[in-house]
Parts: structure tokens; sequence; C-alpha cells
């Protein structure tokens, strides 16, 4: 088998599981901004990892995951009808862990910056500023 096939199945899948989400399904529990982030494709194409990003609380992501499930069947048939292979491979669903932690790292920025904000009000001078001075050491030895 050639090395790229794996990627190149998972790219087919994706694109089809994106459109699938995004316009196919007519569950309400599915939030209206979830993605398809990436597919994982097994070395033999018998099981795709789908991974999935859910714009929204937990509890939303939660719902959106249960509803993909549900629809799992209806899904497998679309890749089977859509991509050439012997075996229409499985798949897993889940939440890309990755986009979460991204997501929690912009979370504590944002909070961070708005702590700072409060902290440094406008107007108020730092103490010990000397507008007059110079930031840097000045080397009057130097040539």
């Amino acid at each position: 088998m050639r090395p790229f096939r794996p990627e190149k199945v998972a790219s087919a899948i994706r694109e089809i599981l994106s459109e699938a989400i995004t316009r196919g399904l007519n569950d309400p529990r599915i939030a209206p901004l979830t993605t398809v982030t990436r597919v994982r494709m097994s070395s033999d194409l018998q099981v795709a990892t789908v991974f999935i990003s859910v714009h929204g609380p937990e509890t939303t992501e939660r719902r959106t995951l249960q509803a993909l499930l549900h629809a799992r069947g209806h899904l497998q048939r679309l890749v089977g009808r859509n991509v050439r292979l012997r075996h229409t491979p499985e798949l897993r669903i889940q939440i890309d862990a990755r986009v979460r932690g991204v997501r929690q790292t912009l979370d504590l920025i944002e909070r961070n910056q708005a702590e700072s904000a409060e902290e440094a009000r406008p107007g108020d001078a730092p103490p010990d500023v000397d507008e007059a001075a110079p930031t840097h050491p000045v080397d009057e030895s130097a040539p």
C-alpha cells in the first residue's frame, strides 16, 4: 500500500463528514458551529477516528457529540457511498482535545489581560518612573 493512502482517504472522509454535519443532518442537538478538525485513519483503513470541535460551553459539546454518535450509522453509510474502498471504515467520533486546550489557554490570556487592565487604571503613572531619566544605562567609555 502506498504510504500516503491513509492521509488521502482521511482527507476525503473529512470533506464528506464536514458537508454532512453542516448541511445534511437536521438534528437540533448539533451546535451550528461544529467542525471536523481532522480525521486519523488506521494503517489498514478499517478505523477512522473523527475529531470534532464545537463552539460553545461543555454542555453543548456533550450534546453535539451524543447527536453525532446517534447519527454515526448514517454518516458511515455516506462515507461508504462516496469513498471507493473495499470495506467502509468504522467511524469513531470524539471531541478534539487540542482545540479545547487552545480555547482554555485563550480564556486564561483574556482573563489575565482583564485583570492587568483593572490594576493599571488610565491616568495612573507607575511609581518610581522618572520620565527624564534614560531607560538604558549609557556606557560613556565606549568609542
